[in-house]
């Protein structure tokens, strides 16, 4: 990994938990090139979705939980995840990662108690950041899971981590799935 000045860990404006300001496009492509080795000839899916999760989690310690909703039969089923436990089942359009996943868009919500639906698995939660993973990596592929990443810090997520993260759904977009 190339060196940077700037370490995503290292607080440059904490949030009022004290955790971390989001981390520059640079740290983000670290951390793609960190799941790309991963991924190095490794074929299962939940192996790989697990490591991802846990340097994902690693890589963004502001954020209370980091999993994946996996589409079957039409539906979003709890996949890999670190954090509290989770809602095992999420219907299309409903919620952040049901409407990420039917519009087939990412999802920043700064404020979780003013999405219309909100699905509160873990009370505590106060934004959150959902990520639609196309297979084949592809925009015009069908959706095959999403990435849902949660805080406990109001606006913890914004459109930098959005583009941070649109990269890495790629990368978990071409595995086997």
């Amino acid at each position: 990994m190339a060196e940077s000045s700037i370490d995503p860990r290292r607080p440059s404006a904490p949030l009022a938990s004290g955790h971390i300001a989001p981390p520059i496009a640079s740290s983000y492509a670290e951390l793609a090139q960190e799941l790309a080795a991963l991924f190095d000839g490794e074929s299962d899916l939940v192996a790989n979705l697990a490591n991802a999760t846990a340097s994902i989690r690693a890589f963004l310690p502001r954020a209370s939980w980091v999993g994946f909703y996996v589409m079957r039969a039409g539906q979003l089923v709890l996949g890999p995840f670190q954090g509290k436990v989770a809602c095992v089942r999420i219907a299309l359009g409903k919620g952040v990662c049901g409407t990420s996943a039917a519009e087939r868009r990412t999802l920043v919500v700064p404020d979780v108690e003013a999405f219309p639906g909100h699905i509160a698995c873990d009370a505590g939660s106060r934004s959150e950041i959902v990520v639609p993973i196309f297979r084949g990596g592809r925009p015009d592929g069908d959706v095959v899971a999403v990435l849902d990443l949660d805080s406990y810090d109001l606006a913890a997520f914004d459109e930098r981590d959005a583009d941070g993260l649109a990269p890495i759904a790629a990368l978990l977009g071409a595995l086997a799935w």
